[in-house]
C-alpha cells in the first residue's frame, strides 16, 4: 500500500463539509456511504475510509464548539 497523504486528504475533507454541509454527520459508516454515493475515492478505499473519519471527526469537533 503505501503511506497516505494526509494534507491532500484533509483538505479534501474541509472542502467537502464546506460544499455539502447537510450531507454528513458524526457516523462515520453513513459518512462512507456518502462519499460511495458522490464517487469521489471510487479507486481507493483506503482514501474514502481515511476522508470519511476527517469528516467525522471535523463534525463532531463542530458542533462541540
Amino acid at each position: 500500500m503505501g503511506k497516505q497523504s494526509t494534507r491532500v486528504l484533509k483538505r479534501k475533507a474541509q472542502q467537502l463539509i464546506e460544499l455539502l454541509p447537510d450531507k454528513f454527520n458524526e457516523d462515520f459508516e453513513h459518512n462512507k456511504q456518502v462519499l460511495k454515493e458522490l464517487h469521489i475515492f471510487d479507486y481507493s478505499k483506503t482514501d474514502r475510509n481515511i476522508v470519511a473519519g476527517m469528516i467525522s471527526r471535523l463534525v463532531q469537533n463542530k458542533e462541540n464548539y
